[in-house]
C-alpha cells in the first residue's frame, strides 16, 4: 500500500480565496451570508438567505476557447484546482500531463442555466440559448471533465456527483487510487454554483432558514434556536500525491491522509441514520489503523437542520464520547453542497497545522437532543492534535469520513 499526502490546497469561498482572508473572517465572527434580494421574484420560495461569492472574477489568462465549456460551477472548480496546483509547485509542470495525474471531483449538478435552456426546449419547443457546449456545461461530471481538459490531465477521471459528499468522496476515491498504486498524483475536490433551485429543494422540505432580515444570525448548526440551513457556493481542491513521489521532488507536505470511510444508510433518501453515520467513521478509523482516542477533533457536517444535526452528533458522541471537540464552518459559509467536503478538509488541515480551531458561529445554546460533545463556540480553541476527522453526509444516505494526520 502506498502512503498518500496532501501537497496542494486551495478554495474559493464567499469569505475569500486564501486561508489568511478566510481565517480573518473566522476570527472576527463575520459570515458570508446575506439577503438575496434578487430572489424576491420567486414568490413561493420562503428563504432569502445564501452565501454567494460576489467577487469571483475569471482569471485574465483563461482563453475564450477554454471558457466555452465551463459554466460557473466548473469555473469555480478549475479556479480552485489552478490555485492548488500552484500551491503544490506543479502548475505548468509537464509531469501532470504524462498520465501520472488524474482527477476526482464532483458537484450536486451541472449548470442550472443549461438545464433551464433544455427545459425551455421541452416546454416551448424552441432551442434558444442551446449550442454545442450546452450539454458539457450541464452534465453531472462537468467539473471533473473541465479540470482534466483545462490542465491536460490524462490519468483516471472519477466523477463524484453525490450532493453534499461530492467533495469528500472525490478526496476519498483519489486517496484510494493512489493508495492502491494506480497512479501517483490526483486533483481531488468539489464545487457548487449558487442557484435558487437548490434553495427550493430544502425549502420544500421545510429545512431552510427564514431569518431573512437577520442574515448574520443564521445558519445555527447544533443550536436550539436554529431554523434551517442556508445555501452557499464555492470550490475546493486538494493535490494528493504518493509519499515517495512527493519526497523525490522535494514537495511541501501539508498533511497525510490515513483513513477514508464511506457507506450508505440504505433506509431513506433524506432522513439520516445514526448507526450508518457512526459506521462510516469506524470504517475510516479501521482504514487508518486507529482507535477513536487518536482523533483530537471532528469537523462536523453541521448543516443546521434538525434531523441532520441530531443524528450526526448522536453518532459522533456514541463513538468518541462527550469530550470530543466538534465545530462546523457551514455556520460561516452556508452549505456549499458539492464543495463542502473539500473546503472543510482544507480547513481541517489548516486548523490542525496551526493548533487553532474555528468555533461554530451562532451557537449560543446547544440543542439538548444533540449528542453530548465538546462544542466549540465563542473563541478559537488552541489544541495540538496529530489526527483530525472530517465528516460529510448527503441526501440518498451517503456517508463519508476522512482522517488527516499532522505531517512533521
Amino acid at each position: 500500500m502506498k502512503r498518500v499526502v496532501v501537497t496542494g490546497m486551495a478554495g474559493i469561498t464567499s469569505l475569500g480565496s486564501d486561508w489568511a482572508s478566510i481565517e480573518a473572517h473566522f476570527v472576527a465572527g463575520r459570515s458570508g451570508i446575506r439577503r438575496m434580494d434578487e430572489w424576491d421574484r420567486f414568490t413561493e420560495l420562503n428563504t432569502r438567505l445564501a452565501g454567494p461569492i460576489d467577487d469571483f472574477v475569471v482569471p485574465k489568462h483563461w482563453t475564450r476557447k477554454q471558457l466555452r465549456s465551463m459554466s460557473r460551477v466548473s469555473r469555480l472548480a478549475v479556479g480552485a484546482a489552478e490555485q492548488a496546483l500552484q500551491d503544490a509547485g506543479l502548475l505548468g509542470n509537464p509531469i501532470i500531463r504524462d498520465g501520472r495525474m488524474g482527477v476526482a471531483c464532483g458537484s450536486s449538478t451541472g449548470s442550472t442555466d443549461e438545464i433551464k435552456a433544455f427545459g425551455n426546449m421541452l416546454l416551448n419547443s424552441v432551442a434558444d440559448g442551446l449550442n454545442a457546449n450546452s450539454y458539457v456545461r450541464m452534465m453531472p461530471h462537468t467539473t471533473a471533465a473541465n479540470i482534466s481538459i483545462f490542465f491536460g490531465l490524462t490519468g483516471r477521471l472519477i466523477p463524484t456527483s453525490s450532493a453534499c459528499t461530492s467533495g469528500s468522496q472525490g478526496i476519498g476515491y483519489a486517496y484510494e487510487a493512489i493508495k492502491f498504486g494506480r497512479l501517483p498524483l490526483m486533483l481531488a475536490g468539489g464545487a457548487e454554483e449558487l442557484c435558487p433551485t437548490e434553495a427550493m429543494v430544502f425549502d420544500a422540505l421545510y429545512a431552510t432558514s427564514l431569518k431573512n432580515d437577520a442574515p448574520h444570525t443564521s445558519p445555527r448548526p447544533y443550536d436550539l434556536g436554529r431554523d434551517g440551513l442556508v445555501i452557499g457556493e464555492g470550490g475546493g481542491m486538494l493535490v494528493l500525491e504518493e509519499l515517495e513521489h512527493a519526497l523525490a521532488r522535494g514537495a511541501h507536505i501539508h498533511a497525510e491522509i490515513v483513513g477514508f470511510g464511506s457507506n450508505a444508510d440504505g433506509q431513506h433518501t433524506t432522513r439520516p441514520e445514526v448507526s450508518t453515520m457512526r459506521r462510516a467513521m469506524e470504517l475510516a478509523l479501521e482504514d487508518a489503523g486507529l482507535g477513536p482516542q487518536a482523533i483530537g477533533y471532528v469537523n462536523g457536517h453541521g448543516t443546521a437542520t434538525e434531523q441532520g444535526d441530531i443524528a450526526e452528533t448522536l453518532a459522533t458522541s456514541e463513538l468518541f464520547g462527550k469530550d470530543m471537540p466538534i465545530s462546523s464552518q457551514k455556520s460561516f459559509l452556508g452549505h456549499t453542497l458539492g464543495a463542502c467536503g473539500a473546503l472543510e478538509s482544507w480547513f481541517s488541515i489548516e486548523m490542525m497545522n496551526r493548533d487553532r480551531y474555528v468555533p461554530t458561529l451562532n451557537l449560543d445554546e446547544v440543542d439538548p437532543r444533540c449528542g453530548e460533545l465538546d462544542y466549540l463556540r465563542g473563541e478559537f480553541r488552541v489544541m495540538h492534535n496529530d489526527y483530525v476527522m472530517n465528516n460529510n453526509f448527503a441526501f440518498g444516505g451517503v456517508n463519508t469520513s476522512l482522517i488527516f494526520r499532522r505531517w512533521s
